[in-house]
Order: C-alpha cells, then sequence, then structure tokens
C-alpha cells in the first residue's frame, strides 16, 4: 500500500474547504492543518466563491451539493482565477455524470463521501501519471448499477420515462430506484 502523498514546504499550501457538514468541515480543516494545509474553509456556494475571488487557493476540497446551490459553480471561479488550482470534489450523491461534469471544468478529482483526509491529500498531490493509489473499499456491484442508472438518468435530463426505456426497465421499478438512497 502506497503512503500519503507529502506537501513541500516551500510551495504555496493555501487550501480552500467548502462544505455545508459543519462538523465534517471541521474534522478535515484539522486534518488537513496537521498535514501542512493553510486551511480557509466556507460553508456555501456563496462563501467559497468569496474567498476563491479575493484569495485564490492552490488547493481546494468542494462538496457537490450544498444549500445554496452547485459546488461546481466554486470550482469555475476557481479555475477563472487560479489556472494551476488543484481541485477534489466531494460528493455523497456519487454519480458518474456529475464525476465528468466536475473533471470537465477542471475538478483534479473525484471522492465520494466518506472520503478520509488520507484519500484527499493523495489526490491533491498526484501529479500527472502518477495516480492516487486504489479504494481501500470499492465500489459493491449494487453501487455500480445505481451509479449506472444515475449516469443514463442525467443523460435523459432526468427524464423518468426515457431513462426507463433506455434502460429496458419499468417506470415504476426506476422510480422505486431513484428515490432510495445510494447503496454503499
Amino acid at each position: 500500500m502506497q503512503t500519503a502523498a507529502h506537501l513541500n514546504p516551500d510551495e504555496d499550501n493555501s487550501l480552500l474547504l467548502v462544505d455545508d457538514d459543519e462538523p465534517f468541515l471541521r474534522r478535515l480543516a484539522k486534518a488537513m492543518e496537521k498535514r501542512g494545509f493553510s486551511v480557509e474553509t466556507a460553508d456555501s456556494v456563496a462563501a467559497g466563491t468569496a474567498i476563491a475571488t479575493a484569495r485564490p487557493p492552490a488547493y481546494a476540497v468542494v462538496d457537490l451539493r450544498l444549500e445554496d446551490g452547485n459546488g461546481l459553480d466554486v470550482v469555475e471561479v476557481l479555475r477563472e482565477k487560479r489556472d494551476d488550482v488543484r481541485v477534489v470534489v466531494l460528493t455523497g450523491y456519487g454519480a458518474i455524470a456529475t464525476a465528468v461534469a466536475a473533471v470537465k471544468i477542471g475538478a483534479t478529482d473525484y471522492l465520494s463521501k466518506p472520503a478520509d483526509a488520507a484519500d484527499i491529500v493523495n489526490a491533491l498531490l498526484a501529479r500527472g501519471d502518477d495516480l492516487p493509489p486504489p479504494p481501500e473499499n470499492p465500489m459493491s456491484a449494487d453501487r455500480v448499477r445505481w451509479e449506472h442508472i444515475q449516469r443514463v438518468f442525467e443523460l435523459c435530463d432526468r427524464n423518468v420515462s426515457e431513462t426507463a426505456r433506455r434502460l429496458n426497465m419499468h417506470r415504476r421499478t426506476l422510480q422505486r430506484i431513484l428515490a432510495k438512497r445510494s447503496p454503499r
């Protein structure tokens, strides 16, 4: 198993954390400070974009779904203000379509919650072909199926009838699947 990548103390180690889950945000901020980052936190899209505009960080960890909007809006501002920023998008609602969208607008990596600080640091500091190590707990077959359904649903512009038709699935069955939380 690979060990976590390490920061260079001579470089800019500023880190913006954007998440509306207060306890998670505090724990992650402490863990990242212990690993050498200079951390600023924000609990909303508005606060995240304000910090990104005023003091663009070298690194950022942004939750996808925030109470006041979409974390990808923060990623776009970060990219506009600093093209070398390394961004990891976190979400508890992981779907392949949103992962693709996050990477297209400039995210370095995409991790599903709960992600621990070591996974986040590895993703932030991975360079070029130096990929982060594989996850300790890969997705279950049920989770892969759920991710596929979510991807097709997003590609069909969240139209249940069209998604059910393309997946050759009964519409009500699809609605039940979509109403449930993602499997682990």
